[in-house]
């Protein structure tokens, strides 16, 4: 069976029932954008309907719909043509026009959940609020399949059906993977980041962060988790040291890994699954590294931070404090970044590493171990290939 042609749909609609046909060349002309009608999935109908019409089309929105149910039907997909005179449908377009934009989108979002056909978020990836080319093909493609799934009466297993059409390889992408293809273009885009010093120095890790880093192990922090889960717990007042204060302050406020019982600190129940796995431990930790700052301008610094120690280099904290100065300078944050901007975040990293055992500091020389590198990579990787999300400017 040929694909219908839109041309001669519309037509035959103008023979049939010209009072919708201009209707129904604006509704197609906008859920096509000029591609054949056989690329159309559920999602691109369900998103057209219950997104684009309301918002960016003008016009009597449910008229609109009809038309192009009935362009649908004249050619065969008579599935996407029932969505477009559905009660869901009719009921998010009003909600538009009597509640407004926001309670119209939210809506849709609980509309667009429930058909099934919204790929999930999966451990190898969380999806963007904004996609670029190749995430955008790969969001399309997993919808596809899991509606080729529900139609075909599958019972379907949203989650493991869009990991297996991530991960494995793929005909129709040279023997790729849609994973590997996302990744690529989130770390092509990490590496194209504001400032031309912060590109040239992100360069060299756009090969080195596309494959996992091995987790390594974490012993103070092992050590420190052992002890909070024994029968007796920790006192409250460990070793004198700052590296053993900064460590316990790490696992109790920053990772939720200990809490305070009494006058002791004991393990919670999320240190307790750090502690059985040593990559759930590594993944935590080295996240924990970039996740920090109120603003984006001190990620920036800590991030230049990792980058220019990533590979063992010795440096003085002042020399390495002026390097992220001019790294995060070349961003824009400010109209002059200083040594004085950085100072702090750059001073928290170290005291991160240091409590974890990853880097050795003091007033002369700041250097990361084996490990650190390893985790200055990890950190950096998780950073990189963070979904995309809308910025919210207050």
């Amino acid at each position: 069976m040929s694909a219908p042609d839109v041309t001669a749909l519309l037509a035959e609609l103008e023979r049939s029932q010209p009072e919708l046909a201009e209707e129904a060349r604006t509704a197609v002309e906008w859920l096509t954008a000029g591609e054949p009608l056989e690329t159309v999935t559920q999602l691109d109908v369900c998103e057209f309907l219950w997104y684009t019409l309301p918002l960016k089309v003008g016009g009597d929105h449910e008229r609109l719909a009809r038309s192009l149910g009935r362009l649908l039907q004249l050619g065969g997909m008579e599935r996407y043509a029932a969505l477009c005179v559905s009660p869901t449908t009719l009921q998010i377009l009003r909600t538009y026009t009597r509640e407004g934009e926001d309670a119209g989108t939210s809506a849709y979002q609980q509309a667009l959940e429930a058909t099934g056909v919204l790929p999930p978020d999966v451990p190898e990836l969380q999806w963007s609020m904004i996609m670029g080319p190749e995430e955008l093909g790969a969001h399309l493609a997993c919808s596809a399949a899991l509606e080729l799934a529900i139609v075909a009466g599958e019972t379907v297993d949203r989650t493991a059906l869009t990991r297996r059409w991530l991960t494995e390889p793929r005909s129709e992408l040279g023997g790729d993977s849609w994973l590997n293809r996302v990744h690529g273009e989130r770390l092509n885009r990490w590496v194209l980041g504001r400032g031309p010093a912060r590109r040239e120095l992100a360069q060299p890790f756009e090969v080195r962060l596309h494959a996992p880093i091995t987790p390594q192990a974490l012993p103070p922090l092992h050590r420190l988790l052992t002890l909070a889960a024994s029968e007796e717990s920790l006192p409250l007042r460990l070793a004198p040291s700052p590296e053993a204060l900064r460590l316990r302050e790490l696992a109790e406020r920053e990772l939720g890994a200990i809490s305070r019982d009494g006058t002791k600190l004991a393990i919670t129940d999320y240190g307790r699954r750090l502690l059985k796995s040593k990559s759930a431990m590594w993944s935590a930790v080295t996240k924990l590294l970039l996740a920090r700052g109120k603003h984006e301008f001190e990620v920036s610094a800590r991030e230049a931070a990792l980058m220019l120690l990533a590979d063992g280099t010795l440096m003085s904290p002042t020399e390495l404090r002026e390097r992220v100065a001019d790294v995060v300078g070349g961003e824009g944050w400010h109209p002059t970044t200083t040594v004085e901007d950085v100072a702090a975040p750059v001073a928290d990293l170290i005291s991160q590493l240091t409590a974890l055992g990853l880097a050795f500091s003091d007033e002369l020389v700041v250097r990361m171990d084996r490990s650190g590198q390893f985790a200055a990579l990890a950190a950096l990787r998780a950073h990189a290939l963070r979904p995309r999300k809308y910025v919210n400017p207050s």
